[in-house]
């Protein structure tokens, strides 16, 4: 069982900066490091989208088109924690910023959709003012 926490949110103004933390926690250093990781994001009426994707491996990554290379999706495997530094922050990005989890046995493999992923945290919100 694997439990994360997000972390980092808050309220900026339009073309700021955050930088979200996911830290996880129940797998052992061994095991964080066979699991993608994934953000997502919703707003209220809204199902909640896929943001960004990194493999286990760190060296594949896949970005919503809406990202537009605003935002950045990195790990450090001996924290056990996974990053999105978001840039250029639009009003349009204000949303509760969710991270998840799979395991995997394949270095390179991501995934996008919702229902492939096992665990979920709690949440963090980002308010971006104009």
């Amino acid at each position: 069982q694997v439990q994360l926490v997000e972390s980092g949110g808050g309220l900026v103004q339009a073309g700021g900066s955050l930088r979200l933390s996911c830290a996880a926690s129940g797998a052992s250093g061994r095991t964080f490091n066979r699991y993608a990781m994934g953000w997502f994001r919703q707003v209220p009426g809204k199902e909640r989208e896929f943001v960004a994707t990194l493999s286990w491996s760190g060296g594949s990554t896949y970005y919503a088109d809406f990202v537009e290379g605003r935002f950045t999706i990195s790990r450090d495997n001996a924290k056990n924690t996974v990053y999105l530094q978001m840039n250029s922050l639009k009003p349009e990005d204000t949303a509760v910023y969710y991270c998840a989890a799979r395991r995997t046995f394949s270095g390179s493999a991501y995934y996008t959709g919702l229902n492939e992923y096992d665990y979920w945290g709690q949440g963090t919100q980002v308010t971006v003012s104009s």
